[in-house]
């Protein structure tokens, strides 16, 4: 395993849409774990495949209850509505406000090509819709509540 470097503010490739997942191999697995390990050793709870430049739809996330490695993740459902404070490791020292549904549901592939479902709600379905935007080129700045602007943290 490896640390990937993070890409970070206007690097081009955050706003690139990535591909789909087709073959399962070795060249996956190590994607996977390095992304395990960077996403460990950065202080975040979710890492998408091009934030560390590959533009694959592959995304980890981890919310205190192991590591979740979905693969081709969608959003399936989704309902209700929350309006939190969001961050981005691509965006560091900066967060905003933004909207996003209060539950959802994702279908995604594993490791090992078997799809799953995955439920989130509050924090887990902020966190699954924030790292699937990054799949499609977007940031949480754009999903920003109405009346809302980014905000820089204060290292105090």
């Amino acid at each position: 395993m490896a640390l990937r470097k993070i890409r970070i503010n206007d690097d081009p490739i955050l706003r690139k849409k990535s591909r789909p997942v087709e073959e399962f191999d070795d060249r996956l697995f190590t994607l996977l774990d390095d992304m395990r390990e960077t996403l460990a050793k950065s202080d975040g709870i979710g890492l998408a495949a091009v934030q560390v430049g590959v533009l694959r739809r592959v995304v980890v996330i981890d919310l205190g209850d192991g590591v979740k490695e979905l693969i081709n993740p969608s959003i399936v459902e989704s309902s209700g509505e929350q309006r939190e404070s969001e961050g981005c490791l691509s965006l560091p020292k900066k967060y905003g406000i933004t909207l996003r549904p209060k539950n959802v549901t994702v279908r995604a592939q594993n490791r090992n090509g078997v799809w799953c479902l995955y439920k989130g709600t509050d924090l887990a379905a902020r966190c699954f819709c924030h790292e699937i935007d990054h799949l499609d080129g977007k940031l949480y700045t754009d999903v920003l509540a109405p009346g809302e602007k980014v905000y820089i943290a204060s290292d105090e």
